[in-house]
């Protein structure tokens, strides 16, 4: 009898002993923390991905100590079936329980956007795609639907204007008409009374602004520069002077990398030719940064009407007040061009 009762303890002992591992391999499968290293990493889950998928892009992405409990946890859970999109935080000390209920949640981290200062609406299309789960040319399509335009109040042309450059956050599922209205708020945000009242003393709308921004930052990317060169062309403006904006010109033909004007060049039809037309071309010549747009809002006081690139090639212009002194920097300039051989 009692060797009967010392071997149902052992069995009982057994028993408890495997339970007891079952219960610690499956604590650590689930609920021990798996992710090591010291850095939080992200991974973008897409809409048609899978269990199997999801679970290849977190190997590939973070150091998990065992993925082991991950396919049975998301079957449990029937994750094929519910897979919610989004850039997804997978942080140090994270357990599979933790990972797996973050993605089930749809508890995304929001990533930054950046917004760049760009020549044309295809470039900013192909930057904002890189960085959104949806795709440039969904961006692109969204930029040229001119009835979304016109619903904004805006032209072809002018459109650019709505677009600041700077950093956003945002959740990367995105779409491209969320990032639309995203991008009016920033921008009705931004045009605030202070400004409008600002860009009413130059005698300019918020458009406006923008556009003559867009040519202060083509003229120089100093932006210690940036006041001297907007008041120069407020001054033009206002004594009823052709910008004559080299820039202008380079947007007409298509040519951003255009190192020497020549007079072939000034004899293009176009709006933007603001050698031919007076006053502002139709819209910006590219998504003007933040900087020229405070600059043309709060601009050096001078009489400079004349600007020429400096003759050392710094980056930085001479400015004149007169046609005569301004001629004796261009003839530098030229000087030093021919130097170094530049056409």
């Amino acid at each position: 009898m009692k060797k009967r009762i010392y071997i149902i303890g052992i069995v009982v002992l057994l028993l408890l002993a495997a339970a007891a591992t079952v219960g610690y391999l499956a604590y650590s499968a689930i609920l021990a923390p798996i992710v090591k290293g010291e850095q939080t990493v992200y991974i973008q889950i897409h809409p048609e991905y899978d269990t199997q998928q999801v679970a290849e892009v977190l190997s590939s992405s973070a150091t998990i100590e065992s993925m082991a409990g991950f396919a049975p946890l998301m079957k449990h859970y029937k994750y094929d079936e519910r897979v919610k999109p989004g850039n997804y935080a997978i942080r140090p000390g994270d357990s599979m329980r933790d990972i797996c209920l973050r993605l089930l949640s749809g508890n995304q981290t929001p990533v930054r956007l950046v917004i760049p200062s760009v020549r044309t609406l295809d470039r900013l299309a192909g930057a904002v795609g890189k960085q959104l789960m949806t795709d440039s040319a969904a961006i692109a399509a969204i930029l040229t639907d001119q009835h979304l335009i016109d619903s904004l109040g805006y032209t072809a042309e002018t459109f650019p204007t709505l677009f600041l450059p700077n950093t956003y956050e945002v959740y990367w599922t995105m779409s491209p008409e969320q990032f639309i209205a995203r991008m009016k708020k920033e921008h009705d945000t931004f045009w605030n009374t202070e400004r409008k009242k600002k860009a009413q003393a130059q005698g300019l709308t918020p458009i406006e602004v923008t556009t003559l921004a867009s040519i202060v930052d083509e003229e120089t990317n100093k932006n210690d520069e940036k006041p001297l060169v907007a008041g120069l062309y407020l001054n033009r403006l206002k004594r009823g002077m052709l910008l004559q904006a080299d820039p202008t010109v380079k947007f007409a033909h298509g040519k951003f990398d255009l190192r020497r004007i020549l007079l072939a060049h000034l004899t293009i039809d176009s709006p933007y030719n603001t050698y031919k037309y007076a006053g502002l071309p139709p819209g910006p010549i590219r998504i003007p940064s933040i900087a020229a747009i405070e600059s043309v809002l709060n601009p050096a006081k001078h009489s400079y009407i004349y600007m020429c690139a400096k003759e050392d090639f710094s980056g930085y212009h001479n400015f004149a007040s007169t046609l005569g002194q301004h001629n004796a920097n261009a003839r530098r300039y030229q000087q030093a061009l021919n130097q170094r051989g530049i056409k």
